[in-house]
């Protein structure tokens, strides 16, 4: 386990809900107060200091993105990079998976009403996720895009972005919605064309935190429909006249974010600098390994991919002949915190979970036989 990491951090041992809410560090803790208690004390420096934390947040957003400031802007939530996306759409079909989150399902769904982008629902196998072959039968002529996940919200598919673009080709638009697996899973986002994700997960930033990286393709295709007074050029120019948008990604802002949840996604992002995201990665594969085998042991159906190379930190499953929510309450018991579905579980660890959370899952889920 990275001990230095995990020492940054107060989340309880048994919190396995990663994949829904990462509890903040003390660092994004410490920077939010920070910044409320200087703006509690404003004088005429006050904003314009606060101001700088969204710059700092970009540009190590851009870092870990593989990509510059340039390219990135910061957002305050997943949802709203894929809206940006969806509209800037003028017209063709966008290939997305039936089986996604539900945001990644109304963007496409509203273009359609406004009879711009029509969305063409892929089906993926329920033990899996978008695959190559999936969308290469899909393809037609018409497609301009495919909308995907990095990493898939119920079982921790994790899609292959490089064969994904592959796939479809250089003239068409890659979307990923990264929420699942950025600052958690090492993954080629150079391949994608549009990378969006929320910090309030593997980021473990808080709400009202979250970025897009855009590459040139989109910059050129996508028409900023959403652009706002900060997303244009000449933003202190209070002349009365429309301006043109930003050349850059800044033209996906549509207004100030908050300086003070910049300044922790800031805090957040550095935290995952300076650990890695390949030594993060590789202690929530060793959780997960653990977690699988105590699951097995106790008799559980593993729904989530068993190949390594394809999954990411979430291990979705059943207790056959148990209702989740009775086995919610057998881990509540051991105070282990799932997410519970209506027809199964799922646990996300993070590389600060502690390896004694095993037992505590095994001790849950063997009380079920008695």
């Amino acid at each position: 386990m990275l001990t230095s990491y995990a020492t940054r951090f107060d989340t309880p041992a048994g919190y396995l809900d990663f994949a829904r809410f990462g509890p903040p560090s003390q660092d994004a803790v410490a920077a939010t107060a920070r910044a409320m208690e200087d703006s509690a004390r404003a004088d005429h420096a006050t904003v314009d200091a606060l101001m700088r934390a969204e710059g700092a947040a970009r540009s190590a957003a851009a870092r870990l993105t593989g990509t510059d400031a340039e390219h990135t802007v910061l957002l305050p939530n997943a949802s709203t990079g894929l809206f940006h996306a969806a509209l800037g759409i003028r017209e063709g079909v966008v290939l997305a998976a039936r089986t996604d989150f539900p945001a990644n399902h109304y963007p496409w769904r509203r273009t359609r009403h406004l009879g711009r982008a029509e969305p063409r629902w892929l089906s993926p196998k329920p033990d899996s996720g978008v695959t190559p072959d999936l969308v290469r039968a899909a393809l037609t002529d018409d497609v301009v895009a495919l909308s995907v996940s990095a990493v898939d919200f119920r079982t921790g598919f994790r899609a292959d972005l490089a064969a994904l673009r592959e796939a479809i080709g250089p003239g068409r638009l890659l979307i990923v919605d990264a929420i699942q697996a950025f600052g958690a899973v090492e993954m080629p986002w150079e391949a994608a064309d549009v990378v969006v994700t929320g910090g309030q997960k593997w980021l473990r930033a808080g709400w009202g935190t979250g970025f897009a990286a855009l590459s040139n393709q989109a910059l050129e295709f996508l028409e900023p429909v959403l652009t706002g007074w900060t997303g244009v050029e000449g933003v202190g120019l209070f002349d009365g006249a429309e301006h043109p948008p930003a050349p850059d990604a800044r033209r996906w802002s549509i207004t100030h974010l908050s300086p003070v949840t910049a300044a922790a996604f800031a805090a957040a992002l550095n935290l995952v600098e300076r650990h890695t995201v390949a030594a993060i990665e590789a202690a929530i594969a060793t959780r997960i390994t653990e977690l699988t085998e105590a699951v097995r042991g106790c008799g559980g159906r593993i729904l989530s991919p068993t190949d390594p190379a394809r999954r990411a930190g979430i291990l979705s499953f059943t207790m056959p002949d148990h209702d989740p929510s009775l086995v919610a309450k057998s881990l509540h018991a051991e105070k282990v915190t799932p997410t519970v579905r209506s027809d199964s579980l799922r646990l996300s660890p993070h590389a600060s979970t502690p390896p004694e959370v095993s037992e505590r899952v095994a001790a849950a889920l063997s009380s079920l036989r008695s």
